[in-house]
């Protein structure tokens, strides 16, 4: 990996974003429905509609309010939320911080439980530990957010009592300091391992997958007949190249979790871009759908690009011109 590849690929995101532009803003203003009407309702006359398509530039060419959106965005100018009247960039940055709390969270803890996972099952191949966490896996995997949710709150929340319900702090008694990060994580937990649920599910696949592989190696088998110990052959010699497959999808996976953030919050409650994204939606505010759409575009971009990264971390075989 050089200087030269990495300053090639930082490059790329530049065109990438433009194009994510493009077709985002087209299929966003050539879905069906007017923006006006969802606004202004049905009982206008003819006056005030267009009174408000000028308000909003709505009244231009559809090529005409590209260039102008195009143009505000490379300056960080997202436009005006048609509902709330505010810049779209200070209503997006207000609920960055919850998502990107939930989102992370969920990603670090399913990267580290599922490897731990995957090297459980890797190593008792075939007998009941494996069994069971494949199995294990593969419902995780094939059960949909939304009713893993719907369980969780009705079987840890409702039932046992042991977690809030919706939000991120308890409106009665918002605390401050400690109290209040305890108050968060509190709330955060049944949405994260909600959201990790299915990641941990697909990293344990791909890290047992790769380290069975690897573990049948020669040159794995020849530490073994050296004497190393079967934990350092394990995590020394066949865990980290196991786990390229692993960060090959890390660019994917941070799109899934993305996604899945939104399912996760309307059912949590959870006041992130998520349901900002759903409530724009109903409400057909065009200026945050979109901006919410580029900011996901372009962070999976990066995602990818910080992959091929590790990938060559990971694996020093790899080299790019």
């Amino acid at each position: 990996m050089t200087r030269r590849y990495v300053l090639r690929r930082l490059l790329q995101v530049l065109p990438t974003a433009t194009v994510i532009l493009l077709v985002g803003f087209l299929l966003i203003h050539l879905a069906p429905g007017d923006p006006v009407l969802a606004l202004a309702g049905q009982s206008g006359d003819a006056e005030y509609y267009a009174f408000m398509r000028e308000k909003f530039g709505l009244d231009e060419p559809l090529t005409t309010q590209l260039a102008i959106y195009a143009g505000n965005a490379l300056r960080g100018d997202l436009g005006t939320s048609y509902v709330q009247g505010r810049p779209v960039f200070d209503i997006i940055a207000e609920r960055l911080p919850a998502t990107m709390l939930l989102t992370g969270t969920a990603l670090v803890l399913s990267t580290a439980v599922g490897i731990v996972v995957g090297i459980v099952a890797a190593t008792s191949a075939g007998r009941w530990p494996d069994v069971t966490v494949s199995t294990t896996a593969l419902a995780l995997y094939a059960a949909p957010v939304f009713l893993l949710g719907q369980l969780a709150i009705l079987l840890l929340a409702l039932r046992a009592g042991w977690f809030p319900v919706q939000g991120m702090r308890d409106a009665r008694d918002p605390g401050t300091g400690a109290s209040q990060l305890l108050d968060v994580g509190h709330h955060l937990v049944l949405p994260v391992l909600v959201l990790a649920s299915q990641e941990v599910a697909a990293v344990a696949r791909l890290c047992r997958v790769g380290l069975v592989d690897e573990l049948a190696r020669d040159h794995v088998r020849t530490a073994r007949a050296k004497g190393v110990p079967e934990r350092v052959v394990v995590t020394k010699h066949a865990l980290r190249r196991a786990l390229l497959p692993v960060v090959t999808v890390l660019g994917g996976r941070v799109g899934h979790l993305v996604s899945g953030a939104v399912i996760v919050e309307v059912v949590f409650g959870w006041p992130g871009i998520g349901r900002l994204l759903v409530t724009a939606m109903q409400t057909r505010d065009a200026p945050i759908v979109l901006g919410i759409f580029l900011l996901v575009a372009v962070t999976v971009v990066l995602a990818n690009l910080v992959t091929d990264l590790l990938y060559a971390w990971l694996d020093p075989r790899v080299r790019y011109s």
